[in-house]
Order: C-alpha cells, then sequence, then structure tokens
C-alpha cells in the first residue's frame, strides 16, 4: 500500500490536509483506543458522528479533544450527534450547528458545520449522520447538498455516516453532484462496518469540485494504528483522506 501524503502547505497556499470521518458511538467503547486511532492518523480535520450528547458531553468532546492532540470546533449536542474536531493548524472562521426536520418516531438528526483556513485556503467543513428511514434520509441528502452550497465558499468536504451502502438512492445522490473520495481515489481499505465482520461501506468522505483527492480509506496498516484499537475504539471503523484545496475561496 502506497502511503498516505502528510499534511503540508504548498508555496502558492495550496493546501494538504488529512480529514477523517469517524462515528464514535457516544464513546460507549474504549476510549483510549480510540484517541490512539485518531492521533495516529493524524488528522487536520475530524468529522465526528454519534459525539457525546448527554450529561457533561462538552467536558467529555473535549476531553477527547485533548487525548488525540486537537481541538474542539463545533457540534455534539447541539447538532443531535455530529461533531467537529481539528488542529490548530485550522483557523476557524465561523460554525453553525443545524437541526434537521425530524420524523415523528425517529431520532433527531443534525449537521455540524464550519467554515476554516488552512494554509491559503478556505475550507467549508460538515459532519452528518444520516437517517435509518429511507425517505428521510434522502431528504436529508438533499439538505446536505444545500448547507454545503450556502457555506459560500468554493471548496467544501463532508463526511459522515450514511447508514447506507454505495448503491442506495441517497448515497447515489450524494456522489452524483460530490466526489466520493473512495471512489475517485482508494487507498487502504474499503468496508467500514463493523470492525469485527466488516462487510459495507456505509462511511464516507466527499468533496466539491476542484479538491483533489489523494487517497481516502480505512487505514488499514497507517503506521500507529492498531487492528486492537480499531476493533476496541468503537462499532465501525474510520475513513481517513488526504486531500489538496487549492490556495484561495
Amino acid at each position: 500500500m502506497l502511503p498516505l501524503p502528510d499534511s503540508r502547505t504548498e508555496p502558492d497556499g495550496t493546501a494538504v490536509i488529512r480529514v477523517l470521518s469517524y462515528n464514535i458511538r457516544s464513546m460507549r467503547d474504549d476510549r483510549a483506543a480510540l484517541a490512539r486511532v485518531i492521533r495516529a492518523c493524524a488528522p487536520d480535520l475530524v468529522l465526528v458522528q454519534e459525539a457525546p450528547r448527554f450529561f457533561r458531553w462538552r467536558k467529555t468532546a473535549e476531553r477527547l479533544a485533548r487525548a488525540a492532540g486537537l481541538v474542539y470546533v463545533t457540534g455534539g449536542a447541539t447538532a443531535a450527534g455530529p461533531m467537529i474536531l481539528s488542529t490548530l493548524r485550522a483557523h476557524v472562521e465561523r460554525t453553525e450547528d443545524v437541526l434537521l426536520p425530524r420524523t415523528p418516531g425517529l431520532h433527531q438528526r443534525g449537521f455540524a458545520t464550519a467554515v476554516v483556513r488552512i494554509g491559503g485556503t478556505r475550507i467549508g467543513v460538515l459532519s452528518c449522520h444520516l437517517s435509518l428511514a429511507a425517505r428521510e434520509r434522502d431528504e436529508q441528502a438533499g439538505l446536505l447538498l444545500e448547507r454545503l452550497a450556502a457555506l459560500g465558499v468554493p471548496y467544501a468536504v463532508a463526511g459522515g455516516d450514511l447508514n447506507e451502502r454505495p448503491d442506495g438512492g441517497s448515497f447515489r445522490r450524494l456522489a452524483g453532484a460530490l466526489t466520493d473520495a473512495w471512489a475517485a481515489r482508494p487507498w487502504g481499505g474499503e468496508l467500514t462496518s463493523t470492525p469485527r465482520d466488516p462487510h459495507q461501506r456505509i462511511d464516507a468522505i466527499f468533496t466539491t469540485p476542484g479538491v483533489e483527492v489523494l487517497g481516502c480509506g480505512v487505514p488499514h496498516g497507517l503506521p500507529g494504528v492498531r487492528e486492537s484499537d480499531l476493533t476496541a475504539a468503537t462499532d465501525h471503523l474510520p475513513v481517513l483522506a488526504a486531500l489538496r484545496v487549492p490556495a484561495g475561496g
């Protein structure tokens, strides 16, 4: 397996960044293993799903960020689960947590969003966890595309737990408008659920046109990422992408 590019800023301001999407199941599993996996992936941005949402959730989220060498940006309970973490390399311009229309009897869903500057770039960021119900999930996919456009920046990345495989309607809707990073430049592993029996890809990272995908997949074999930690940390495998974002915006 070819190495995944490290983060860097090129002379013209173009940024090579690492983005990690990870469903952490409210940190109900091995928290030390979770932090080790995130730290070993060396991400600039982490798009979290099922972040802590209840008693003292902010302190719990900040504790994870510190353990992984990151800072809390936005989300958590205020976005019904999605959350964004980053390194200090990212300068946060603005954030917004969005609660989505809720179908009675189903879980509340939301987006965590931000606009950040890294190197000479401005990047929109969105973390999502789509519905288990097909009709609601499709509506949320449409809202995700609208929300990315509303960020008002030319380059953006979205990631999360889609609760759907690539042949599903909502997944295909997103992949039709955005770049599915795994499909564009597969690296590492493909299947994200479940860690002990990977049999489906339901977690993904998408980019807007103009963002170059340098590699994307489950970080099997990445130095510092232990298979025992991947199985102990949570009930999903993470998706890690290296992206080249043009300067400007």
